[in-house]
């Protein structure tokens, strides 16, 4: 009996890849997105760049809020309930519409209560790395992230800005959930993945472009200071290290979706301007902002449960340089 999906906020960055898998295996799957501003959702009807979703027959799409989709289906069953919905852009939505991030409240306060109703077999939530302590991520005070970084029972830190907050929020309403009505969920914590169809306010896509469209000058500009770094995760592999580990957990715990490696911005635009042929200045700009100064996730619970990522940077740099220049 083929298996009933729920993903919501399915027409986003990581909704449209989890999607395809989840047609690709013949399941039944419901989606739901709003197609709202800022967020890098793309309407189906559009097509989607690297399939189109409306070739399955098991494809259903609901152009809706989904606080409204969840008051009309109150009791549809679900095996699974992807949970993607957000309001979440690059680093300058984070900064500069700090209330408009700070609906995921909402959103998520919602999306809980729907489960507590409909009770599917299994949550997947998706939080963020912005939920970590940002003291652990500071200049001069900086290590890979662990899970036990956040502890509900002891200390959480102070995340980074409205999104960490109500990324925070999601997780702990995730174990209440558990806890107080048995609701099975994992909760993922990806650090920046990164892909072909990204939206530009994400760097990935935007300094790739960027240099692409200045092969050979002496000068580069990227965001922030420019020693800001990141651990970069390929979104395949994202996408498979939920699916391997996804009934590892029920009680709402979170795991780290890394590669245990910091990239900083300098050394991405470098790589990627050698990989063009040619070797600039990389120069910051000051009027962008660049977040915290390092962001990495320790891989260690993830390996044991595992997964592994694959894809190295500079060959997911590849991937996307080539994918750019058919698409400029």
């Amino acid at each position: 009996m083929s298996k009933k999906i729920l993903i919501t906020g399915a027409a986003g960055f990581v909704g449209r890849r989890l999607v395809k898998v989840m047609l690709d295996k013949g399941y039944d799957v419901v989606c739901v997105d709003n197609i709202a501003p800022l967020t890098g959702a793309i309407d189906p009807d559009q097509g989607w760049p690297l399939y189109n979703p409306k070739d399955y027959k098991n494809f259903n799409f609901y152009n809706l809020d989904c606080r409204d989709w969840f008051e009309k289906n109150l009791n549809n069953k679900f095996d699974y309930v992807f949970h993607l919905a957000a309001m979440v852009g690059g680093r300058e939505v984070i900064e500069n519409n700090p209330l408009t991030v700070a609906e995921d409240l909402s959103i998520d306060s919602h999306f809980w209560k729907w489960c507590t109703q409909s009770n599917p077999e299994k949550v997947i939530s998706f939080s963020s790395s912005a939920c970590y302590p940002v003291e652990l991520q500071g200049y001069k005070k900086n290590r890979l992230l662990k899970e036990e970084d956040i502890s509900f029972n002891k200390n959480i830190g102070m995340p980074d800005m409205t999104y960490g907050w109500a990324k925070l929020t999601c997780e702990y309403l995730g174990k209440i959930a558990f806890e107080k009505y048995g609701i099975k969920s994992v909760c993922y914590r990806p650090f920046s993945g990164y892909g072909e169809d990204q939206d530009l306010n994400y760097p990935f896509p935007s300094i790739c472009k960027r240099i692409l469209s200045n092969v050979n000058n002496k000068l580069i500009h990227v965001w922030g200071s420019g020693h800001q770094s990141r651990d970069f995760i390929y979104i395949d592999d994202c996408i498979d290290g939920v699916i391997k580990t996804m009934d590892k957990i029920d009680d709402g715990s979170a795991l780290n979706l890394s590669t245990g490696k910091l990239t900083s911005f300098f050394e991405f635009a470098k790589i990627t301007a050698n990989i063009l042929g040619f070797d600039p200045k990389i120069e910051g700009t000051s009027n962008k902002p660049e977040g915290v100064f390092a962001r990495g996730g320790d891989t260690t619970k993830q390996n044991k449960l595992g997964f592994q990522y694959s894809l190295k940077f500079e060959d997911g740099i590849k991937k996307g340089l080539k994918f750019f220049e058919n698409n400029l």
